[in-house]
């Protein structure tokens, strides 16, 4: 009965993982509020669970996108892959910012900015310059992925280390990075996908490689609510992504800041004041 109530539960955390990993709202901070209410125990456990999961997100996006990111596709002319693999190193440099920080800040991040109060004033506080960017938004000078320049790509990269902060939002981040170097929203939220690809795999592989030095291998029952999770995550990012794209050709992302606002004063009310 107690590995059927943890499947349920994990089938819930994909669900969740797959919405909220690609809309601007905070993937992390969604599933930390969520395990506050019904945690999936061990702690440590879920640790590992909640960033092991996102690697389902990475192969939606890998799928969707596989024409665009593979530079070996022969379809392709010499000109097409020479773009691809510009857009590759693009990618790369936009990751670098996150990937230092990142990597020497875990520890900090997960012991001390994991609180429903940070996450609370992260939603918030990104919900307000979210509805602040929309009511005064940059010209676009950037409205193909192509365009997007080296200095961009790190400019956009050190918006990402925003996200290191729980309830941040990683894809809220950098879509925010993009707006300001002059992306199109289409723009914006497609180079956000794909510098999601490196960041959430070294991630989960970080989370990984620690939780098993510590704590040892995997028992099977683990194993397999990370991968179901995993699997969920990746089904319902298939369709959020393709909901998100088609979302934003004709709407502002004025909706998810009032959404993280809502969102986060819930939240200091619900387990402040209450």
């Amino acid at each position: 009965m107690t590995f059927l109530y943890n499947i349920i539960q994990t089938i819930i955390l994909g669900i969740v993982q797959g919405i909220t990993e690609w809309l601007p709202i905070s993937s992390t901070g969604h599933l930390i509020l969520f395990s506050s209410i019904w945690p999936l125990e061990p702690a440590a456990y879920f640790e590992v669970f909640k960033v092991v999961i996102q690697f389902g997100s990475i192969l939606a996006v890998l799928v969707l996108y596989a024409s665009t990111l593979n530079p070996f596709d022969k379809r392709k002319s010499a000109r097409k892959r020479r773009q691809t693999l510009q857009l590759w190193s693009k990618v790369i440099v936009g990751v670098i910012p996150a990937a230092i920080i990142g990597f020497l800040l875990d520890d900090i991040i997960e012991g001390y900015l994991s609180a429903k109060f940070v996450i609370a004033v992260a939603l918030i506080a990104y919900g307000i310059i979210f509805i602040m960017v929309e009511k005064h938004p940059k010209t676009v000078t950037i409205d193909k992925i192509d365009e997007v320049g080296y200095l961009s790509a790190l400019k956009i990269g050190f918006f990402q280390c925003l996200a290191l902060i729980p309830g941040t939002s990683r894809s809220g981040a950098t879509i925010l990075g993009g707006l300001y170097c002059g992306c199109s929203r289409t723009v914006a939220s497609e180079f956000s996908f794909f510098l999601a690809i490196p960041v959430m795999f070294g991630a989960s592989l970080l989370k990984v490689v620690k939780y098993v030095i510590h704590f040892g291998f995997f028992s099977f029952g683990q194993l397999f609510l990370l991968i179901l999770g995993t699997f969920v995550a990746f089904i319902v990012s298939l369709f959020a992504i393709r909901a998100l794209m088609g979302y934003v050709k004709s709407h502002s992302f004025t909706i998810f800041g009032w959404y993280r606002i809502i969102l986060g004063v819930f939240v200091i009310i619900f387990f402040y004041l209450i």
